[in-house]
């Protein structure tokens, strides 16, 4: 699905992803990589094919779109190096042309040097990309940047006819900022509850659908 925000032309994947195609950017975030990892570490039965399939589909995504950066805001590691991690660092090696920019979240404890073996840029706070503001978490101040966060794992209700419940993953755009899906199928999500003049994108699995708010 293709919206407009800002003047500019947006594409909304269903696999979780924005598509700015003026400055040929794919933008995700909370990838969360080392995150099942963690948790086996922990003594947590969970399957480490996790991380595979979301690299899976990252991979799906720039061979559709043939991005020149791909952009995440925040989490995209979720705690330190780990088996996970060593396994997106031979993905990227597949990858060495695309230019790999990072917003740091709350996640994002690898150390300085590991983000350089890894190609990555890093941006501690915010990147500026007018008429947008890439940034992990909801900002605290409004200004002429229109933000573009992640961390809070959008999610939207859909009742049916019969009265029935369906919740998905959502992206969200209200008057001063947007929240993109978790890229991760390893997240929970987080209802959103939606004011006059929001625009919800539910990722159903058959398509990005809007609803009103």
């Amino acid at each position: 699905m293709t919206i407009e925000c800002k003047g500019e032309q947006l594409i909304l994947s269903s696999d979780k992803a924005i598509y700015w195609q003026a400055r040929k950017m794919l933008i995700i975030s909370d990838l969360h990589i080392g995150k099942s990892a963690h948790f086996r570490k922990s003594g947590i039965p969970v399957p480490d094919s996790i991380n595979l399939t979301d690299l899976q589909r990252l991979t799906a995504l720039i061979s559709e779109f043939n991005p020149e950066t791909l952009l995440v805001t925040g989490d995209m590691f979720h705690n330190n190096i780990n088996s996970d991690t060593n396994t997106f660092m031979h993905w990227r090696k597949s990858f060495a042309h695309l230019k790999v920019v990072l917003i740091k979240g709350n996640h994002d404890n690898l150390k300085n040097e590991d983000y350089d073996a890894l190609g990555i840029n890093v941006h501690q706070k915010e990147l500026l990309a007018a008429p947008f503001r890439f940034i992990h978490d909801k900002p605290d101040q409004v200004d002429e940047y229109y933000n573009i966060s992640g961390h809070i794992h959008p999610g939207v209700i859909i009742y049916g006819k019969a009265k029935q419940q369906l919740k998905f993953p959502c992206f969200y755009f209200g008057s001063d900022y947007a929240i993109l899906p978790a890229f991760s199928v390893f997240t929970g999500l987080k209802v959103l509850n939606p004011k006059q003049g929001d625009r919800f994108y539910a990722i159903t699995p058959a398509k990005v659908i809007a609803i009103k708010a």
